[in-house]
C-alpha cells in the first residue's frame, strides 16, 4: 500500500497516540469516578481537543525541519488529526453500550488489537521482526494502562 511519507507520518503518530492516550485516559477515569458518563466526556474531549493539538505538533515538528513543502506538512497535520480524532472515537461504542467494567476491558483488547495490527504492518514496511516490535509497543502500553489505572485509584482516594 502506497503512501505519501508525510501522510504516513500524521497517520502514525494520530493512530498510536489515538490508542495509547484514550486507553490511559479511560482507564484512568474509570479508577477515579467509575462513571460511564465521565469516560465517554473524557473520549470526547481527547477526540476533538488532544487531535487538534496532536495535528498542530506535527505541524510545528514538520515546519521546524525546514525540509517539507507546505503541502507535506498540510498532509501530515490533516493526517494526524483525522487518524487520531476517528480512532479514539472507537472506544466510545463499549462504553455506550456495555456495564464500564465490561466495556473497559473490551476497550483495552480492542486497543491492543489495534496495536498489535499496526506494529506488524510497521514491521514488514520496514523489513523487521514483527514480534519484536508486537511485544515493545504492547509492553509500553501495558505499563501506561498499570500506571494510570493506579493513579486514578491514588486520585480516587483523594476526593
Amino acid at each position: 500500500m502506497f503512501m505519501r511519507h508525510s501522510i504516513r507520518t500524521g497517520f502514525s503518530f494520530g493512530i498510536t497516540s489515538g490508542i495509547i492516550t484514550t486507553l490511559g485516559l479511560i482507564v484512568g477515569l474509570e479508577s477515579t469516578t467509575g462513571s460511564g458518563l465521565i469516560v465517554i466526556g473524557g473520549i470526547l474531549i481527547i477526540a476533538i481537543a488532544d487531535s487538534l493539538s496532536d495535528a498542530m505538533g506535527i505541524h510545528v515538528s514538520e515546519e521546524s525541519e525546514s525540509i517539507h513543502s507546505t503541502k507535506e506538512i498540510w498532509e501530515s497535520t490533516i493526517s494526524c488529526f483525522l487518524s487520531k480524532f476517528f480512532i479514539t472515537l472507537t472506544f466510545i461504542l463499549p462504553v455506550l453500550l456495555l456495564q464500564l467494567s465490561i466495556a473497559i476491558i473490551i476497550c483495552v483488547i480492542w486497543g491492543f488489537f489495534l496495536i498489535i495490527f499496526f506494529s506488524y504492518y510497521l514491521a514488514k514496511k520496514q523489513d523487521k521482526n514483527p514480534y519484536k516490535i508486537i511485544i515493545e509497543h504492547l509492553v509500553l502500553a501495558t505499563i501506561i494502562i498499570i500506571v494510570t489505572h493506579y493513579v486514578g485509584k491514588w486520585i480516587a482516594t483523594l476526593i
